[in-house]
């Protein structure tokens, strides 16, 4: 199949697969994982309802400057942003607002697909405690909880698993990536995102019924004003742009797949509607099983890897709920994953004219190489602290500084770099042609982007490299 611009480049063959393929991106470990962490760590409801905020101010308008900026290039995100910039008269040095989101997502893949390898693991244990004990009663019968919560700090000490599991889930990813738009990533979108709401819904609605389903919903929809501090704002801003995988290219080098017909705007909406509604789902979906085990909802990372097994323990059929779980959230980290990928690779085939197979292939190798660092450096490596001379790195192995160069640097100067360019230096008519809004919604939009989500960002930024500015 090929873009509907009528070009021979590969696109979505509709505007349902370009929206399948965006949610996918966007809905990751960053909704399962880390919205239910950062909420149960940060006051439940107060959270929440600024998250909601935060989306549709900050995420919302972002994401529709970067899926404009690549309907409009049809290119890779760097030569995307060049074409606008030269179209607009400007410097073409613009195209490292794009770079910088490039260089993320490749740091990104390499250590998500260690996570993703942890999902693997998790699907593993399961399936043994499925053949092991049937899907009658709950998860890992006659087990302590100890032992349960140990199974992640031994899958850490374990740094052959570990290599091992990461090299598995990036060998999928490569897979689909190096099959083309339409005949991998496409197909990876339209079957396993489906797939992945399924078993989110029916794995939402066993937790309502069998778990302590109100009280989940008075911890994140209550809503308590003392506990809106500068510190959970600040908070709700940050997993809101995570969120929705802005700042790393990731929805530029989509956008250039969408034919003209397909209005951005709308289409942005859906996105953010869909990712924000799966972050708040991940939390009825977590939170009754862990608050029926009467467990503590603040157990941050671990609150999916650790908490979440012991609280099926207690279910019915709990073995069998867990195995579909994680592979569930294998689904959603897939579908990131492929994005991820996608972006660096676009970017390499255009930059040194070879094909899809030989560009995703240099791409998985690095990442491959660069995680497998990060992998160790829960174990065998775990004194290896490469850039442990700055303070902002201090005390961290290669796992916590891609994960802080990331998510505290790049992607954020992304973001604000992005919100400045569609905001301030392209052309307003090439704007307005892109961006599917009129009238005083065009308007607004146009304020967001240039004021109100820079400065955000810019404040995302400064506090992540400098956090004692908070208790200062």
């Amino acid at each position: 199949m090929v873009a509907a611009t009528g070009s021979s480049r590969d696109g979505w063959s509709s505007r349902s697969a370009f929206i399948l393929a965006a949610v996918g991106s966007a809905v990751g470990l960053g909704n399962m994982w880390r919205f239910p962490a950062e909420a149960g760590a940060n006051g439940g409801g107060a959270f929440v309802l600024f998250y909601i905020f935060c989306v549709v101010l900050i995420g919302l308008p972002v994401l529709l400057s970067e899926t404009l900026i690549g309907r409009h290039g049809q290119a890779s995100a760097p030569e995307s942003v060049r074409k606008i910039a030269a179209e607009s008269g400007r410097s073409s040095h613009w195209d490292t607002l794009a770079s910088f989101g490039v260089l993320g997502a490749f740091l990104v893949l390499s250590f998500y697909c260690v996570v993703g390898g942890w999902v693997l693991y998790y699907i593993g244990v399961f399936v043994q405690d499925v053949f092991a004990t049937g899907i009658a009663g709950g998860a890992f019968e006659g087990r302590p909880p100890e032992d349960i919560e140990s199974l992640l700090p031994g899958l850490f000490s374990d740094g052959m698993l570990m290599v091992g599991l990461h090299a598995v889930f990036i060998t999928i990813t490569f897979y689909f990536v190096s099959r083309g738009v339409s005949s991998g990533i496409e197909w990876v979108a339209t079957w396993l995102m489906p797939a992945f709401f399924v078993l989110f819904l029916a794995i939402t609605v066993y937790g309502a019924f069998t778990g302590a389903f109100s009280e989940a919903l008075t911890y994140l929809f209550t809503f308590d004003a003392s506990k809106l501090t500068g510190e959970v704002m600040l908070a709700a801003v940050g997993q809101a742009f995570f969120s929705l995988s802005l700042g790393v290219a990731g929805m530029m080098t989509y956008g250039a797949y969408v034919g003209r017909e397909v209005n951005l705007a709308g289409t942005s909406g859906i996105i953010a509607g869909a990712d924000t509604a799966v972050a708040l789902l991940a939390g009825l979906c977590i939170f009754p099983i862990v608050f029926a085990a009467g467990l503590e909802p603040n157990g941050g990372p671990g609150l999916m890897f650790q908490t979440l097994p012991i609280g099926f323990q207690s279910m019915p059929v709990g073995s069998l709920v867990g195995l579909l779980f994680f592979i569930m959230v294998f689904f959603a980290a897939l579908t990131s994953s492929v994005s991820l990928m996608e972006a660096p690779t676009a970017w390499l085939k255009e930059k040194a004219n070879i094909g899809r197979p030989l560009a995703t292939l240099v791409v998985t190798i690095g990442a491959l190489l660069l995680g497998i660092l990060a992998a160790l450096s829960f174990n065998s490596m775990a004194d290896f602290q490469p850039l442990g001379f700055i303070p902002l790195f201090e005390g961290q192995g290669m796992f916590d500084v891609l994960d802080t160069v990331t998510s505290k640097v790049l992607m954020p100067v992304g973001a604000i770099m992005t919100a400045l360019f569609v905001g301030w230096v392209a052309e307003r008519r090439l704007i307005d042609s892109e961006n599917g809004l009129t009238g005083g919604l065009e308007k607004f939009w146009l304020f967001l982007v240039r004021w109100l989500c820079p400065f955000a960002l810019i404040i995302i930024l400064v506090v992540g490299i400098f956090p004692s500015i908070l208790g200062s």
